[in-house]
Formats: structure tokens, C-alpha cells, sequence
């Protein structure tokens, strides 16, 4: 795996988290929570169609590269991105070198 290249994070990127809190109702309502805006590093490594119920959709795998934080660290494809208007939906998280940073791969639908 390359090293982190700290020069080639522009682009601002908000990591959020689902969670369920209650409502003045006291019901369950479900919603994304961000955890953190950070910046990162970003190079589409992938892009196709995929056929779903009869119906044709594109969608576009990403690698995003940001610094090693508490925040990053607890990431998981539970989690998701949002960058440029776009919501991309954690695939997998591996840590760049000790502690130095973690690549995120992510899909988005380009549709």
C-alpha cells in the first residue's frame, strides 16, 4: 500500500454514523449523525452498471485516504460519506501504515 500523501488531501469529506434516538413522542426515529468533517484524498478506482430488480443503475466504487484519528479509526461499513452532493456507502477500512492513516472504499450510485 502507497504511503499517505498528506498534499493530496483537498476535498472535504463528512463521515456520519446511523443511529436511532427518541422522539418528544418517545418513539424510535432512525437517522445519519455526523461524526466527523475531514479532509481527504479521493481517486475513483471503479465505475459499471448493475442490473437490480429489472432495473439497469451505474454506480461508482471510490477510494477515500484521510489521517489517522479516534474518529477514522472506529469507521466501518456501518458508516457512510458524504462528498459533493453524493452519499457513498462504506464497503471496507484498512489502516495505512501505523497509525499514519485509513483508506476507505465506498460506493455511491451515480444515478
Amino acid at each position: 500500500m502507497k504511503p499517505l500523501n498528506i498534499g493530496k488531501m483537498d476535498r472535504r469529506i463528512t463521515l456520519e454514523r446511523f443511529t436511532e434516538t427518541r422522539d418528544a413522542f418517545n418513539e424510535p426515529v432512525q437517522t445519519w449523525a455526523p461524526l466527523a468533517t475531514v479532509w481527504a484524498s479521493k481517486e475513483d478506482i471503479r465505475d459499471g452498471e448493475r442490473w437490480s430488480a429489472q432495473e439497469v443503475g451505474a454506480e461508482v466504487t471510490t477510494r477515500f485516504r484521510v489521517r489517522w484519528s479516534s474518529v477514522t479509526a472506529d469507521l466501518n461499513p456501518k458508516d457512510r460519506v458524504q462528498f459533493g452532493g453524493r452519499t457513498y456507502d462504506i464497503v471496507a477500512v484498512k489502516e495505512i501504515g501505523r497509525r499514519e492513516g485509513q483508506e476507505i472504499t465506498a460506493s455511491a450510485r451515480a444515478d
